[in-house]
C-alpha cells in the first residue's frame, strides 16, 4: 500500500464521523426531534433504528448504520435528497449537473444500492448514470444509511447498502399541523417552496404536501453559466390512514415530475466557450434541447397488526416510472421508457422474550418495461423476483448476537435468464461500557445484473456515450467484514468503522477503442473479481456547552484483482475526503432568536490517482478544498416559534473544481485553455425559511 494510504489509515483514529442524532419511527409512530445538540451525544446509545429486523437500539445493531435527523436535513443545503446526505461518512454521489445525483456507499452505487421510501423499494430505472432518485426531498423526515450488504432483509441489489428515507412522522393524537417553507439559491437562481398539512384526530391520520422547485443554469469561474444544467421539479403526496391499538393502516399516493435539460458540454472550436441555445437566454428556467421528462407515480398500502407476541406487517406498492428523452424537437421524444413495478413485503416480528427476537418474511417484485420511443437503448423486459428470509437475535447482558439466512430467485425474460443466491449475515456487538461499543459483522451479498448491463445497445444521450451490454454476465456475489467502535461521553464522541469487501463477478462499464456512432465514445460492460478496503472515522469535540468541533474522514481503495495498472482500479471510486466543522451555538433560550448558531465548514477532497486508465475510461482528479459558512436560528414571537431561518455560503472562495464522480468531467476539451470537461458549481449563497403552524 502506498505511503498516502498508510498515512490516511493512521488518521482514522484521530478524525471521525460526527455523532448522529435522531429518533427514527416505524409506521405511524411519532418521532421526537432532539434539537439541543448538547444532549445528542448522551442519547446516541438510545437512538432507535428500523433498517434492521424491526425497531432496534443503535447500540444493539451489529451492522454499520448512520442516521440523519430531521434537524440536520433542514440545516443542510442541497438541490435534491441525495445531495443532502452525500457528505455523510462513507457516502458520495455521482452527479450530472445540479439536479441529478446518484448515491454511492463505500465506493459502490447504481443497482447495488436500494432506496426505500414509503416502505417500498424505489424503482425508477436507476441503471443510468443520469437517472436520479425520483423522490421529493421535502417528504423525507429522516434518513437511515445501512452500509454494506443488506441483501438479508432487502434482497438483490442491496449489495452496497440501503438508504431508508423515512417520511415526516404523523402528529400526536389531537394535533393538526401545517408547514410552509421556501428557499432561494443565488448561483443557479433556484427557487423552491413547499406546503404541508397533517393531522391526527381520534386515530384518523392524514398528511398532504405540495412542493415546487426550479433552477436556471449554474455557473463557475471557468465555464461561466453551463447550458443545459437548468431543471424543474414538482412533487405531491397524500396519506390517509388509521393509527389504533391494533396497529395501523396507511394508504399513500405520491407524484413526482422532473424536467432536467441535458448538459452536452459541446464547445466552440475556436473560442472554447460552451455552445448555447439561441432560443432562450442563458439564465432561462425553460427547458432547452436536449432534455428529459421524468414522471414517477407511486401508491403504497402499508399495514401493521399488533398480535399478542409480535407484529405482522404487510406492504404492497405499485410504481409507474415514465422517462422521456427529447433530442431534436420539444414535442417529439426519441426515447420513452415506461416501467411498471409491483412490490410486496410480508414479515412477522416477535416481541423480545428471554432476550430473543425472531423475524421472518417474504418480499419481492414483479416488473415490466416497455419502449414507446423511436429509439431503443435497452430492450423491453419482464422481471419476477422473490425472496424469503429468517433472522434471530439474542441479548446476553452486554452482548447482542444476531444472524440470518435468505434465498433469492430472479427471473428475467431477456434470454430467459434466471439468477439465484443464498445470502446471510452474522454479527455481534459488545457494549463494553455505557460509553463504548464494539461491533463485528460478516455478510454475504448478491446482485443480479440489470437490463442495461445485459442488453443495452445504443446512444445514451444523457451520458454522452454509446453503450453496449453483455448478455453473458453472471450475478455478483460478495463477502464483507466490518469492525466498528464508537465512544460517546459528555465532551467527546468518536467513531471508527473499518470494512473489507470481496466481490466476485463485479460488473462495470469500460471504454473500448471502437466507434459505433460518430461523435460518441463507446463503452462496453464487462466483469471481474474485485476487492474494496476502507474506513470512516472521526471525532466530535464539545468541550463546552456551545462549542463543537467535528471532523470526519472517509476513504475506499477499490481494485480489480490480478490486473495491470491500467485496469487495476474500479471506475467511479470516490476520492478520500476530510470534512471539518467548527460550530458555535449563541443562544438556547433567547426571547427573539433561539437555537442560534454560526458554523464554519471545510470539505477537503484528496487527489484521486487510483482510476481506471485503460482506453482513457477515466482520468486522475487533483485535490481541492471548499470552505462553507452557515448560520441559523429559530424566530420567537410571543414565546412561540414562528419560523426557522437559515443562510449558507457554499464554496465561499468560488473555487473551480471537478468532482471525481462528476460525469461532466469527460465532456469536450476547451481548446483555449486545454481544460477537459465542465466544472462543478461555484460560490452559492442559500437562504431558507421554514414556518411551522400548530393547532
Amino acid at each position: 500500500m502506498k505511503t498516502r494510504y498508510i498515512i490516511l489509515s493512521l488518521l482514522c483514529y484521530t478524525i471521525a464521523a460526527a455523532a448522529q442524532t435522531h429518533r427514527a419511527a416505524d409506521g405511524g409512530k411519532h418521532v421526537e426531534d432532539t434539537t439541543d445538540v448538547f444532549y445528542r451525544h448522551l442519547q446516541l446509545n438510545e437512538v432507535m433504528v428500523t433498517g434492521v429486523t424491526g425497531e432496534t437500539k443503535l447500540k444493539h445493531s451489529t451492522a454499520p448504520i448512520s442516521v440523519v435527523s430531521s434537524k440536520e436535513l433542514r440545516q443542510t443545503t442541497s438541490t435534491n435528497i441525495i445531495d443532502a446526505v452525500a457528505k455523510q461518512p462513507g457516502m458520495a454521489q455521482i452527479t450530472t449537473g445540479g439536479g441529478v445525483s446518484k448515491p454511492i456507499i463505500r465506493g459502490l452505487g447504481y443497482n447495488r444500492i436500494i432506496v426505500m421510501n414509503e416502505g417500498v423499494r424505489q424503482e425508477g430505472q436507476q441503471w443510468g448514470d443520469e437517472h436520479g432518485i425520483e423522490i421529493d426531498g421535502q417528504n423525507v423526515g429522516s434518513v437511515e444509511i445501512l452500509k454494506g450488504p443488506a441483501s438479508l432483509m432487502y434482497g438483490s441489489d442491496a449489495m452496497a447498502g440501503v438508504l431508508i428515507l423515512h417520511s415526516v412522522p404523523t402528529p400526536l393524537e389531537g394535533e393538526v399541523k401545517a408547514h410552509v417553507g421556501t428557499e432561494y439559491q443565488t448561483n443557479n437562481g433556484l427557487f423552491a417552496y413547499t406546503l404541508n398539512a397533517a393531522g391526527n384526530q381520534k386515530g384518523f391520520v392524514w398528511d398532504a404536501r405540495f412542493s415546487d422547485k426550479m433552477a436556471h443554469a449554474y455557473k463557475n469561474k471557468y465555464d461561466g453559466y453551463v447550458p443545459g444544467s437548468q431543471f424543474k421539479e414538482r412533487g405531491g403526496r397524500l396519506m390517509l390512514g388509521l393509527n389504533k391499538r391494533w396497529g395501523y393502516s396507511h394508504l399513500t399516493w405520491t407524484a413526482y415530475h422532473l424536467t432536467p435539460s441535458i448538459v452536452e458540454g459541446e464547445r466552440d472550436g475556436e473560442t472554447g466557450e460552451l455552445e448555447r441555445s439561441e432560443e432562450h437566454g442563458i439564465k432561462t428556467y425553460h427547458k432547452t434541447l436536449p432534455f428529459q421528462q421524468v414522471k414517477h407515480y407511486k401508491a403504497v398500502w402499508d399495514n401493521s397488526l399488533t398480535l399478542s407476541k409480535g407484529w405482522l406487517k404487510a406492504t404492497v406498492g405499485y410504481q409507474q416510472n415514465r422517462r422521456q428523452e427529447f433530442e431534436e424537437r420539444a414535442d417529439e421524444y426519441e426515447l420513452f421508457f415506461k416501467l411498471h413495478t409491483l412490490t410486496y413485503d410480508v414479515r412477522y416480528l416477535t416481541q423480545e422474550f428471554d432476550g430473543w427476537k425472531v423475524a421472518a418474511g417474504v418480499n419481492g417484485m414483479y416488473q415490466t418495461s416497455r419502449n414507446l420511443g423511436e429509439e431503443s437503448l435497452i430492450p423491453e423486459y419482464r422481471l419476477f423476483d422473490i425472496g424469503g428470509y429468517g433472522t434471530v437475535s439474542k441479548t446476553l447482558d452486554r452482548w447482542t448476537l444476531n444472524g440470518g439466512l435468505r434465498y433469492d430467485h430472479r427471473h428475467l425474460d431477456f434470454h430467459h435468464r434466471n439468477f439465484g443466491g443464498v445470502t446471510g449475515s452474522m454479527g455481534a456487538v459488545w457494549n463494553a461500557t455505557d460509553h463504548l461499543n464494539v461491533r463485528v459483522n460478516v455478510a454475504r451479498g448478491f446482485r443480479a445484473p440489470n437490463m442495461s448491463e445485459l442488453g443495452s445497445d445504443g446512444v445514451h444521450e444523457g451520458t454522452v456515450r454509446y453503450e453496449l451490454g453483455n448478455a453473458h454476465l453472471d450475478a455478483e456475489y460478495s463477502w464483507q467484514a466490518d469492525l466498528g467502535l464508537d465512544f460517546t461521553s459528555r465532551y467527546v464522541s468518536a467513531q471508527v468503522a473499518l470494512f473489507a469487501n470481496r466481490i466476485e463477478n463485479y460488473v462495470f462499464a469500460k471504454r473500448i477503442d471502437q466507434v459505433v456512432e460518430e461523435g460518441y465514445r463507446t463503452y462496453e460492460y464487462t466483469q471481474g473479481d474485485a476487492r474494496l478496503l476502507g474506513f470512516e472515522a472521526g471525532v466530535d469535540f464539545h468541550p463546552i456547552h456551545s462549542l463543537h468541533f467535528g471532523n470526519t474522514f472517509s476513504m475506499v481503495d477499490a481494485r480489480q484483482l490480478n490486473q495491470p495498472i491500467e485496469t487495476r482500479y474500479l471506475p467511479f471510486t470516490p476520492a478520500p475526503r476530510w470534512t471539518s466543522e467548527l460550530k458555535y451555538e449563541l443562544t438556547h433560550d433567547g426571547r427573539t432568536l433561539n437555537n442560534t448558531y454560526v458554523a464554519l465548514g471545510m470539505e477537503c477532497y484528496l487527489r484521486q490517482n487510483h482510476y481506471y486508465r485503460a482506453d482513457n475510461t477515466e482520468t486522475a482528479t487533483p485535490s481541492y478544498t471548499l470552505l462553507n459558512l452557515s448560520a441559523g436560528s429559530d424566530l420567537i414571537v410571543g414565546g412561540k416559534k414562528v419560523a426557522e431561518l437559515y443562510v449558507t455560503a457554499e464554496n465561499l472562495f468560488n473555487r473551480a473544481y471537478q468532482s471525481h464522480l462528476s460525469r461532466l468531467k469527460y465532456t469536450d476539451i476547451n481548446v483555449a485553455t486545454g481544460r477537459m470537461g465542465v466544472y462543478n458549481m461555484g460560490r452559492n449563497i442559500v437562504f431558507k425559511v421554514l414556518v411551522p403552524l400548530s393547532f
